[in-house]
């Protein structure tokens, strides 16, 4: 636990030191120059060396399946969100794209300019509904400029195993761009928790899922999304535990994984 506690210390000096300095050299040349392909060359190298720093540093190595199941053209990309983790594992692989972010993180000098120059899109949650023509607006823009809309649809970092909290938000997102939909399950919370001081070792996984087609009614593309990711989600980290998990388990993780042992037995 110590060591390990140091580890993550460690990692996060190398990693906050690394994002500043790449947030405010991306930023400044977002205020010189806009949009640049240095920019963009500059925000996967800090993705895949986070990558690596959590391999090296705090033992997490990722392992990223499914890409096979990303459509060419515009589409829209939904990943369960459990971790920091799952931007740098997305981020490389959806070729140009456009998160979609709270407005709160655009207004930090540099890494606002920086997110913006790479195409983010800005939605302010404490507006609820009313957000959502402003963004639609900059998600038809960035599809325009050939992005893929990279979303977490349920707003915020959730634990693993979890209750699942989908916000109606991707469904008008869909309706709107009429485009398809990658769902991508993942486990990446065991590792790397939201607001985890300690990140432990292990094998980090995301699932690109295969895409649900466009023209769905709302309420169905919607079902069918979470059944896609949680589902998938769920088997990635029952996976990781019965290959064995280095973390210690605390009562509510113990008894979701409990629960959905159980699960399957009480269904038949």
């Amino acid at each position: 636990m110590i060591i390990q506690a140091i580890r993550s210390a460690l990692f996060y000096v190398l990693f906050i030191g690394q994002t500043f300095v790449v947030a405010v050299v991306i930023g400044t040349l977002a205020l010189v120059a806009g949009r640049t392909r240095i920019g963009w060359e500059l925000a996967k190298y800090w993705c895949r060396s986070n990558l690596v720093l959590l391999r090296a540093v705090a033992g997490v190595r990722t392992q990223v399946s499914g890409l096979e199941n990303i459509p060419p053209g515009g589409c829209i990309i939904a990943a369960k969100h459990q971790s920091d983790w799952d931007v740098f594992a997305i981020f490389p692989h959806a070729v140009r794209p456009a998160y979609i972010v709270k407005k709160e993180l655009m207004r930090i000098p540099f890494f606002g300019w920086a997110a913006r120059s790479l195409d983010c899109i800005e939605v302010d949650r404490r507006k609820g509904a009313h957000a959502i023509p402003e963004m639609m607006r900059q998600a038809h823009a960035a599809v325009e400029r050939g992005c893929r809309i990279v979303i977490f649809p349920e707003g915020t970092r959730k634990a693993p195993l979890a209750p699942a909290d989908y916000k109606y938000g991707i469904a008008r997102l869909y309706g709107e761009l009429k485009v398809p939909v990658v769902p991508v399950a993942l486990n990446s919370g065991l590792f790397w928790g939201r607001n985890s001081a300690v990140i432990w070792p292990g094998l980090a996984q995301a699932q690109f899922l295969p895409p649900i087609e466009a023209g769905l009614a709302p309420d169905i593309f919607l079902e069918r999304l979470k059944s896609a990711i949680e589902t998938t989600s769920d088997a990635l980290i029952l996976g990781a535990v019965e290959n064995g998990l280095s973390r210690p388990l605390d009562g509510r993780l113990s008894a979701a994984i409990s629960s959905r042992r159980q699960a399957p037995k009480t269904a038949a």
